[in-house]
């Protein structure tokens, strides 16, 4: 082979090199990431007590896809990854990784999402973070249907209704 052909080869060849050699070594990451956020509480100062005694609180560290990524670059020889074409399933070349990474991302939310439901992460943050933030609309055409005992109901546009201090409607 000449000179430029194997430089060609290399350059070529380069960019089909993965950060993370398998599916089965991500899961391994992972897992390894895991135990580490279990063994590495997020430690909090504060002052108890009469005398305001400083005392160290221990935070379980949430699951996070950025805490994952670090974890990697701080384990791995990988410096720089961009675990995004891994996870983001539109890249062919990654579908061997989609069914893990889809996993990791379940495992994480789940992670989220409950402890944002039990009160031990932020939960505005954990909707946020989730998509999960609920969401109203009023179109201003809305009809209020009032029924009082065996009557017929009272139909109104809800714009001539008002709610009075004790929560009722009143037409």
């Amino acid at each position: 082979m000449k000179i430029g052909g194997a430089i060609n080869h290399i350059l070529f060849n380069m960019g089909k090199n993965k950060y993370i050699e398998s599916p089965e070594r991500m899961w391994e990451l992972f897992t390894m990431y895991k135990q580490w956020v279990k063994d590495n509480p997020i430690k909090v100062q504060d002052y108890v007590g009469k005398d305001g005694d400083e005392v160290y609180r221990e935070k379980i560290r949430p699951l996070t896809m950025e805490g994952f990524e670090c974890f990697v670059m701080d384990n791995t020889d990988v410096t720089y990854p961009d675990l995004c074409h891994y996870f983001s399933g539109s890249n062919e070349s990654y579908k061997n990784y989609f069914a893990v990474c889809s996993r990791i991302k379940r495992e994480i939310r789940n992670e989220q999402v409950t402890g944002g439901m039990a009160g031990i992460y932020n939960p505005s943050i954990t909707q946020r973070l989730n998509g999960l933030v609920e969401k109203s609309a009023t179109d201003g055409q809305l009809t209020v249907k009032v029924t009082y005992g065996n009557r017929n109901p009272i139909e109104q546009p809800a714009s001539e209704s008002t709610q009075n201090d004790a929560g009722g409607e009143t037409v």
